[in-house]
């Protein structure tokens, strides 16, 4: 089961690059595959691409690459599987048009891959066109290779945006607690804020209660979990400063000119 997340970069490209190629996180660079460019010049690779756009009558463009973040669930897939999911994912949404370079880290509890794509293709030199339903369309195409390769996914629901029943009960052998504590982990890492981060918790099956502490209760569970009781990083405080530093600082990194309100689109 993977969630994706998609954003918008608009300035500093060297240094998210820089960031989701780091050794420490991919393996000493095992993890790093490339299209139509190499790791280490990306960036300028980007750019003349953009140049050569420019000088074919393209009018210059404000976002400059697009960032795509797709979370495997915890323990379900190998880091070398979640690299081959995650270039099938981009070979397929990309179509063989756009520089892209994609990575696997390992350093979190949770595999996940990060996709850095050029926002003006190489083929045709027209830029990438952004539209309302990207993000579903890109999470049924991460969900078809899911389901290809073996793992779970969270179907659809008439009465949420996902179910988690199936889920819940291909994983009874974790505790609740743990269950929620990776369940925290996971979403907290994608959602733009705490707002958002409570409604995937309710969509992947989480009945929530607030109070002096927030609970969680997950289906087929008798009793609310007070989330301070798995550790002090999941108080109701830590998971907003938690969720609200993701959001300003777009998803691991510190540069909010990453920032694009245009594409904060809810998993």
């Amino acid at each position: 089961m993977a969630v994706t997340k998609i954003k918008a970069i608009r300035g500093t490209l060297s240094k998210a690059l820089a960031y989701i190629s780091n050794p420490d996180k991919t393996e000493d660079k095992l993890l790093i595959s490339t299209y139509g460019c190499a790791s280490e010049t990306a960036a300028q690779e980007f750019e003349w691409t953009r140049r050569i756009a420019e000088q074919k009558g393209m009018k210059p463009v404000r976002i400059i690459a697009r960032h795509v973040i797709q979370s495997f669930d915890v323990g379900e897939v190998t880091p070398e599987l979640a690299h081959e999911i995650g270039k099938q994912f981009a070979d397929e949404i990309l179509g063989g048009k756009y520089e892209y370079v994609l990575t696997t880290h390992t350093d979190k509890n949770h595999v996940h891959n990060h996709l850095i794509f050029n926002a003006v293709d190489f083929v045709d030199h027209h830029a990438y066109k952004s539209y309302k339903k990207i993000y579903y369309d890109m999470r049924e195409v991460s969900d078809r290779l899911c389901k290809e390769n073996g793992l779970s996914v969270i179907p659809p629901s008439q009465n949420k945006g996902m179910g988690y029943k199936e889920y819940t009960e291909a994983k009874r052998g974790t505790s609740w607690k743990q269950k929620l504590k990776q369940t925290i982990d996971r979403f907290v890492i994608v959602a733009k804020d705490y707002d958002e981060f409570l409604k995937l918790m309710q969509e992947a099956g989480y009945k929530i209660k607030t109070g002096k502490y927030i609970s969680f209760r997950a289906e087929g569970q008798e009793r609310f979990t007070r989330s301070k009781t798995i550790g002090e990083n999941y108080t109701e405080e830590r998971i907003k400063e938690r969720s609200n530093y993701h959001s300003l600082s777009l998803i691991f990194f510190r540069f909010p000119d990453f920032l694009d309100s245009e594409n904060r689109l809810s998993a």
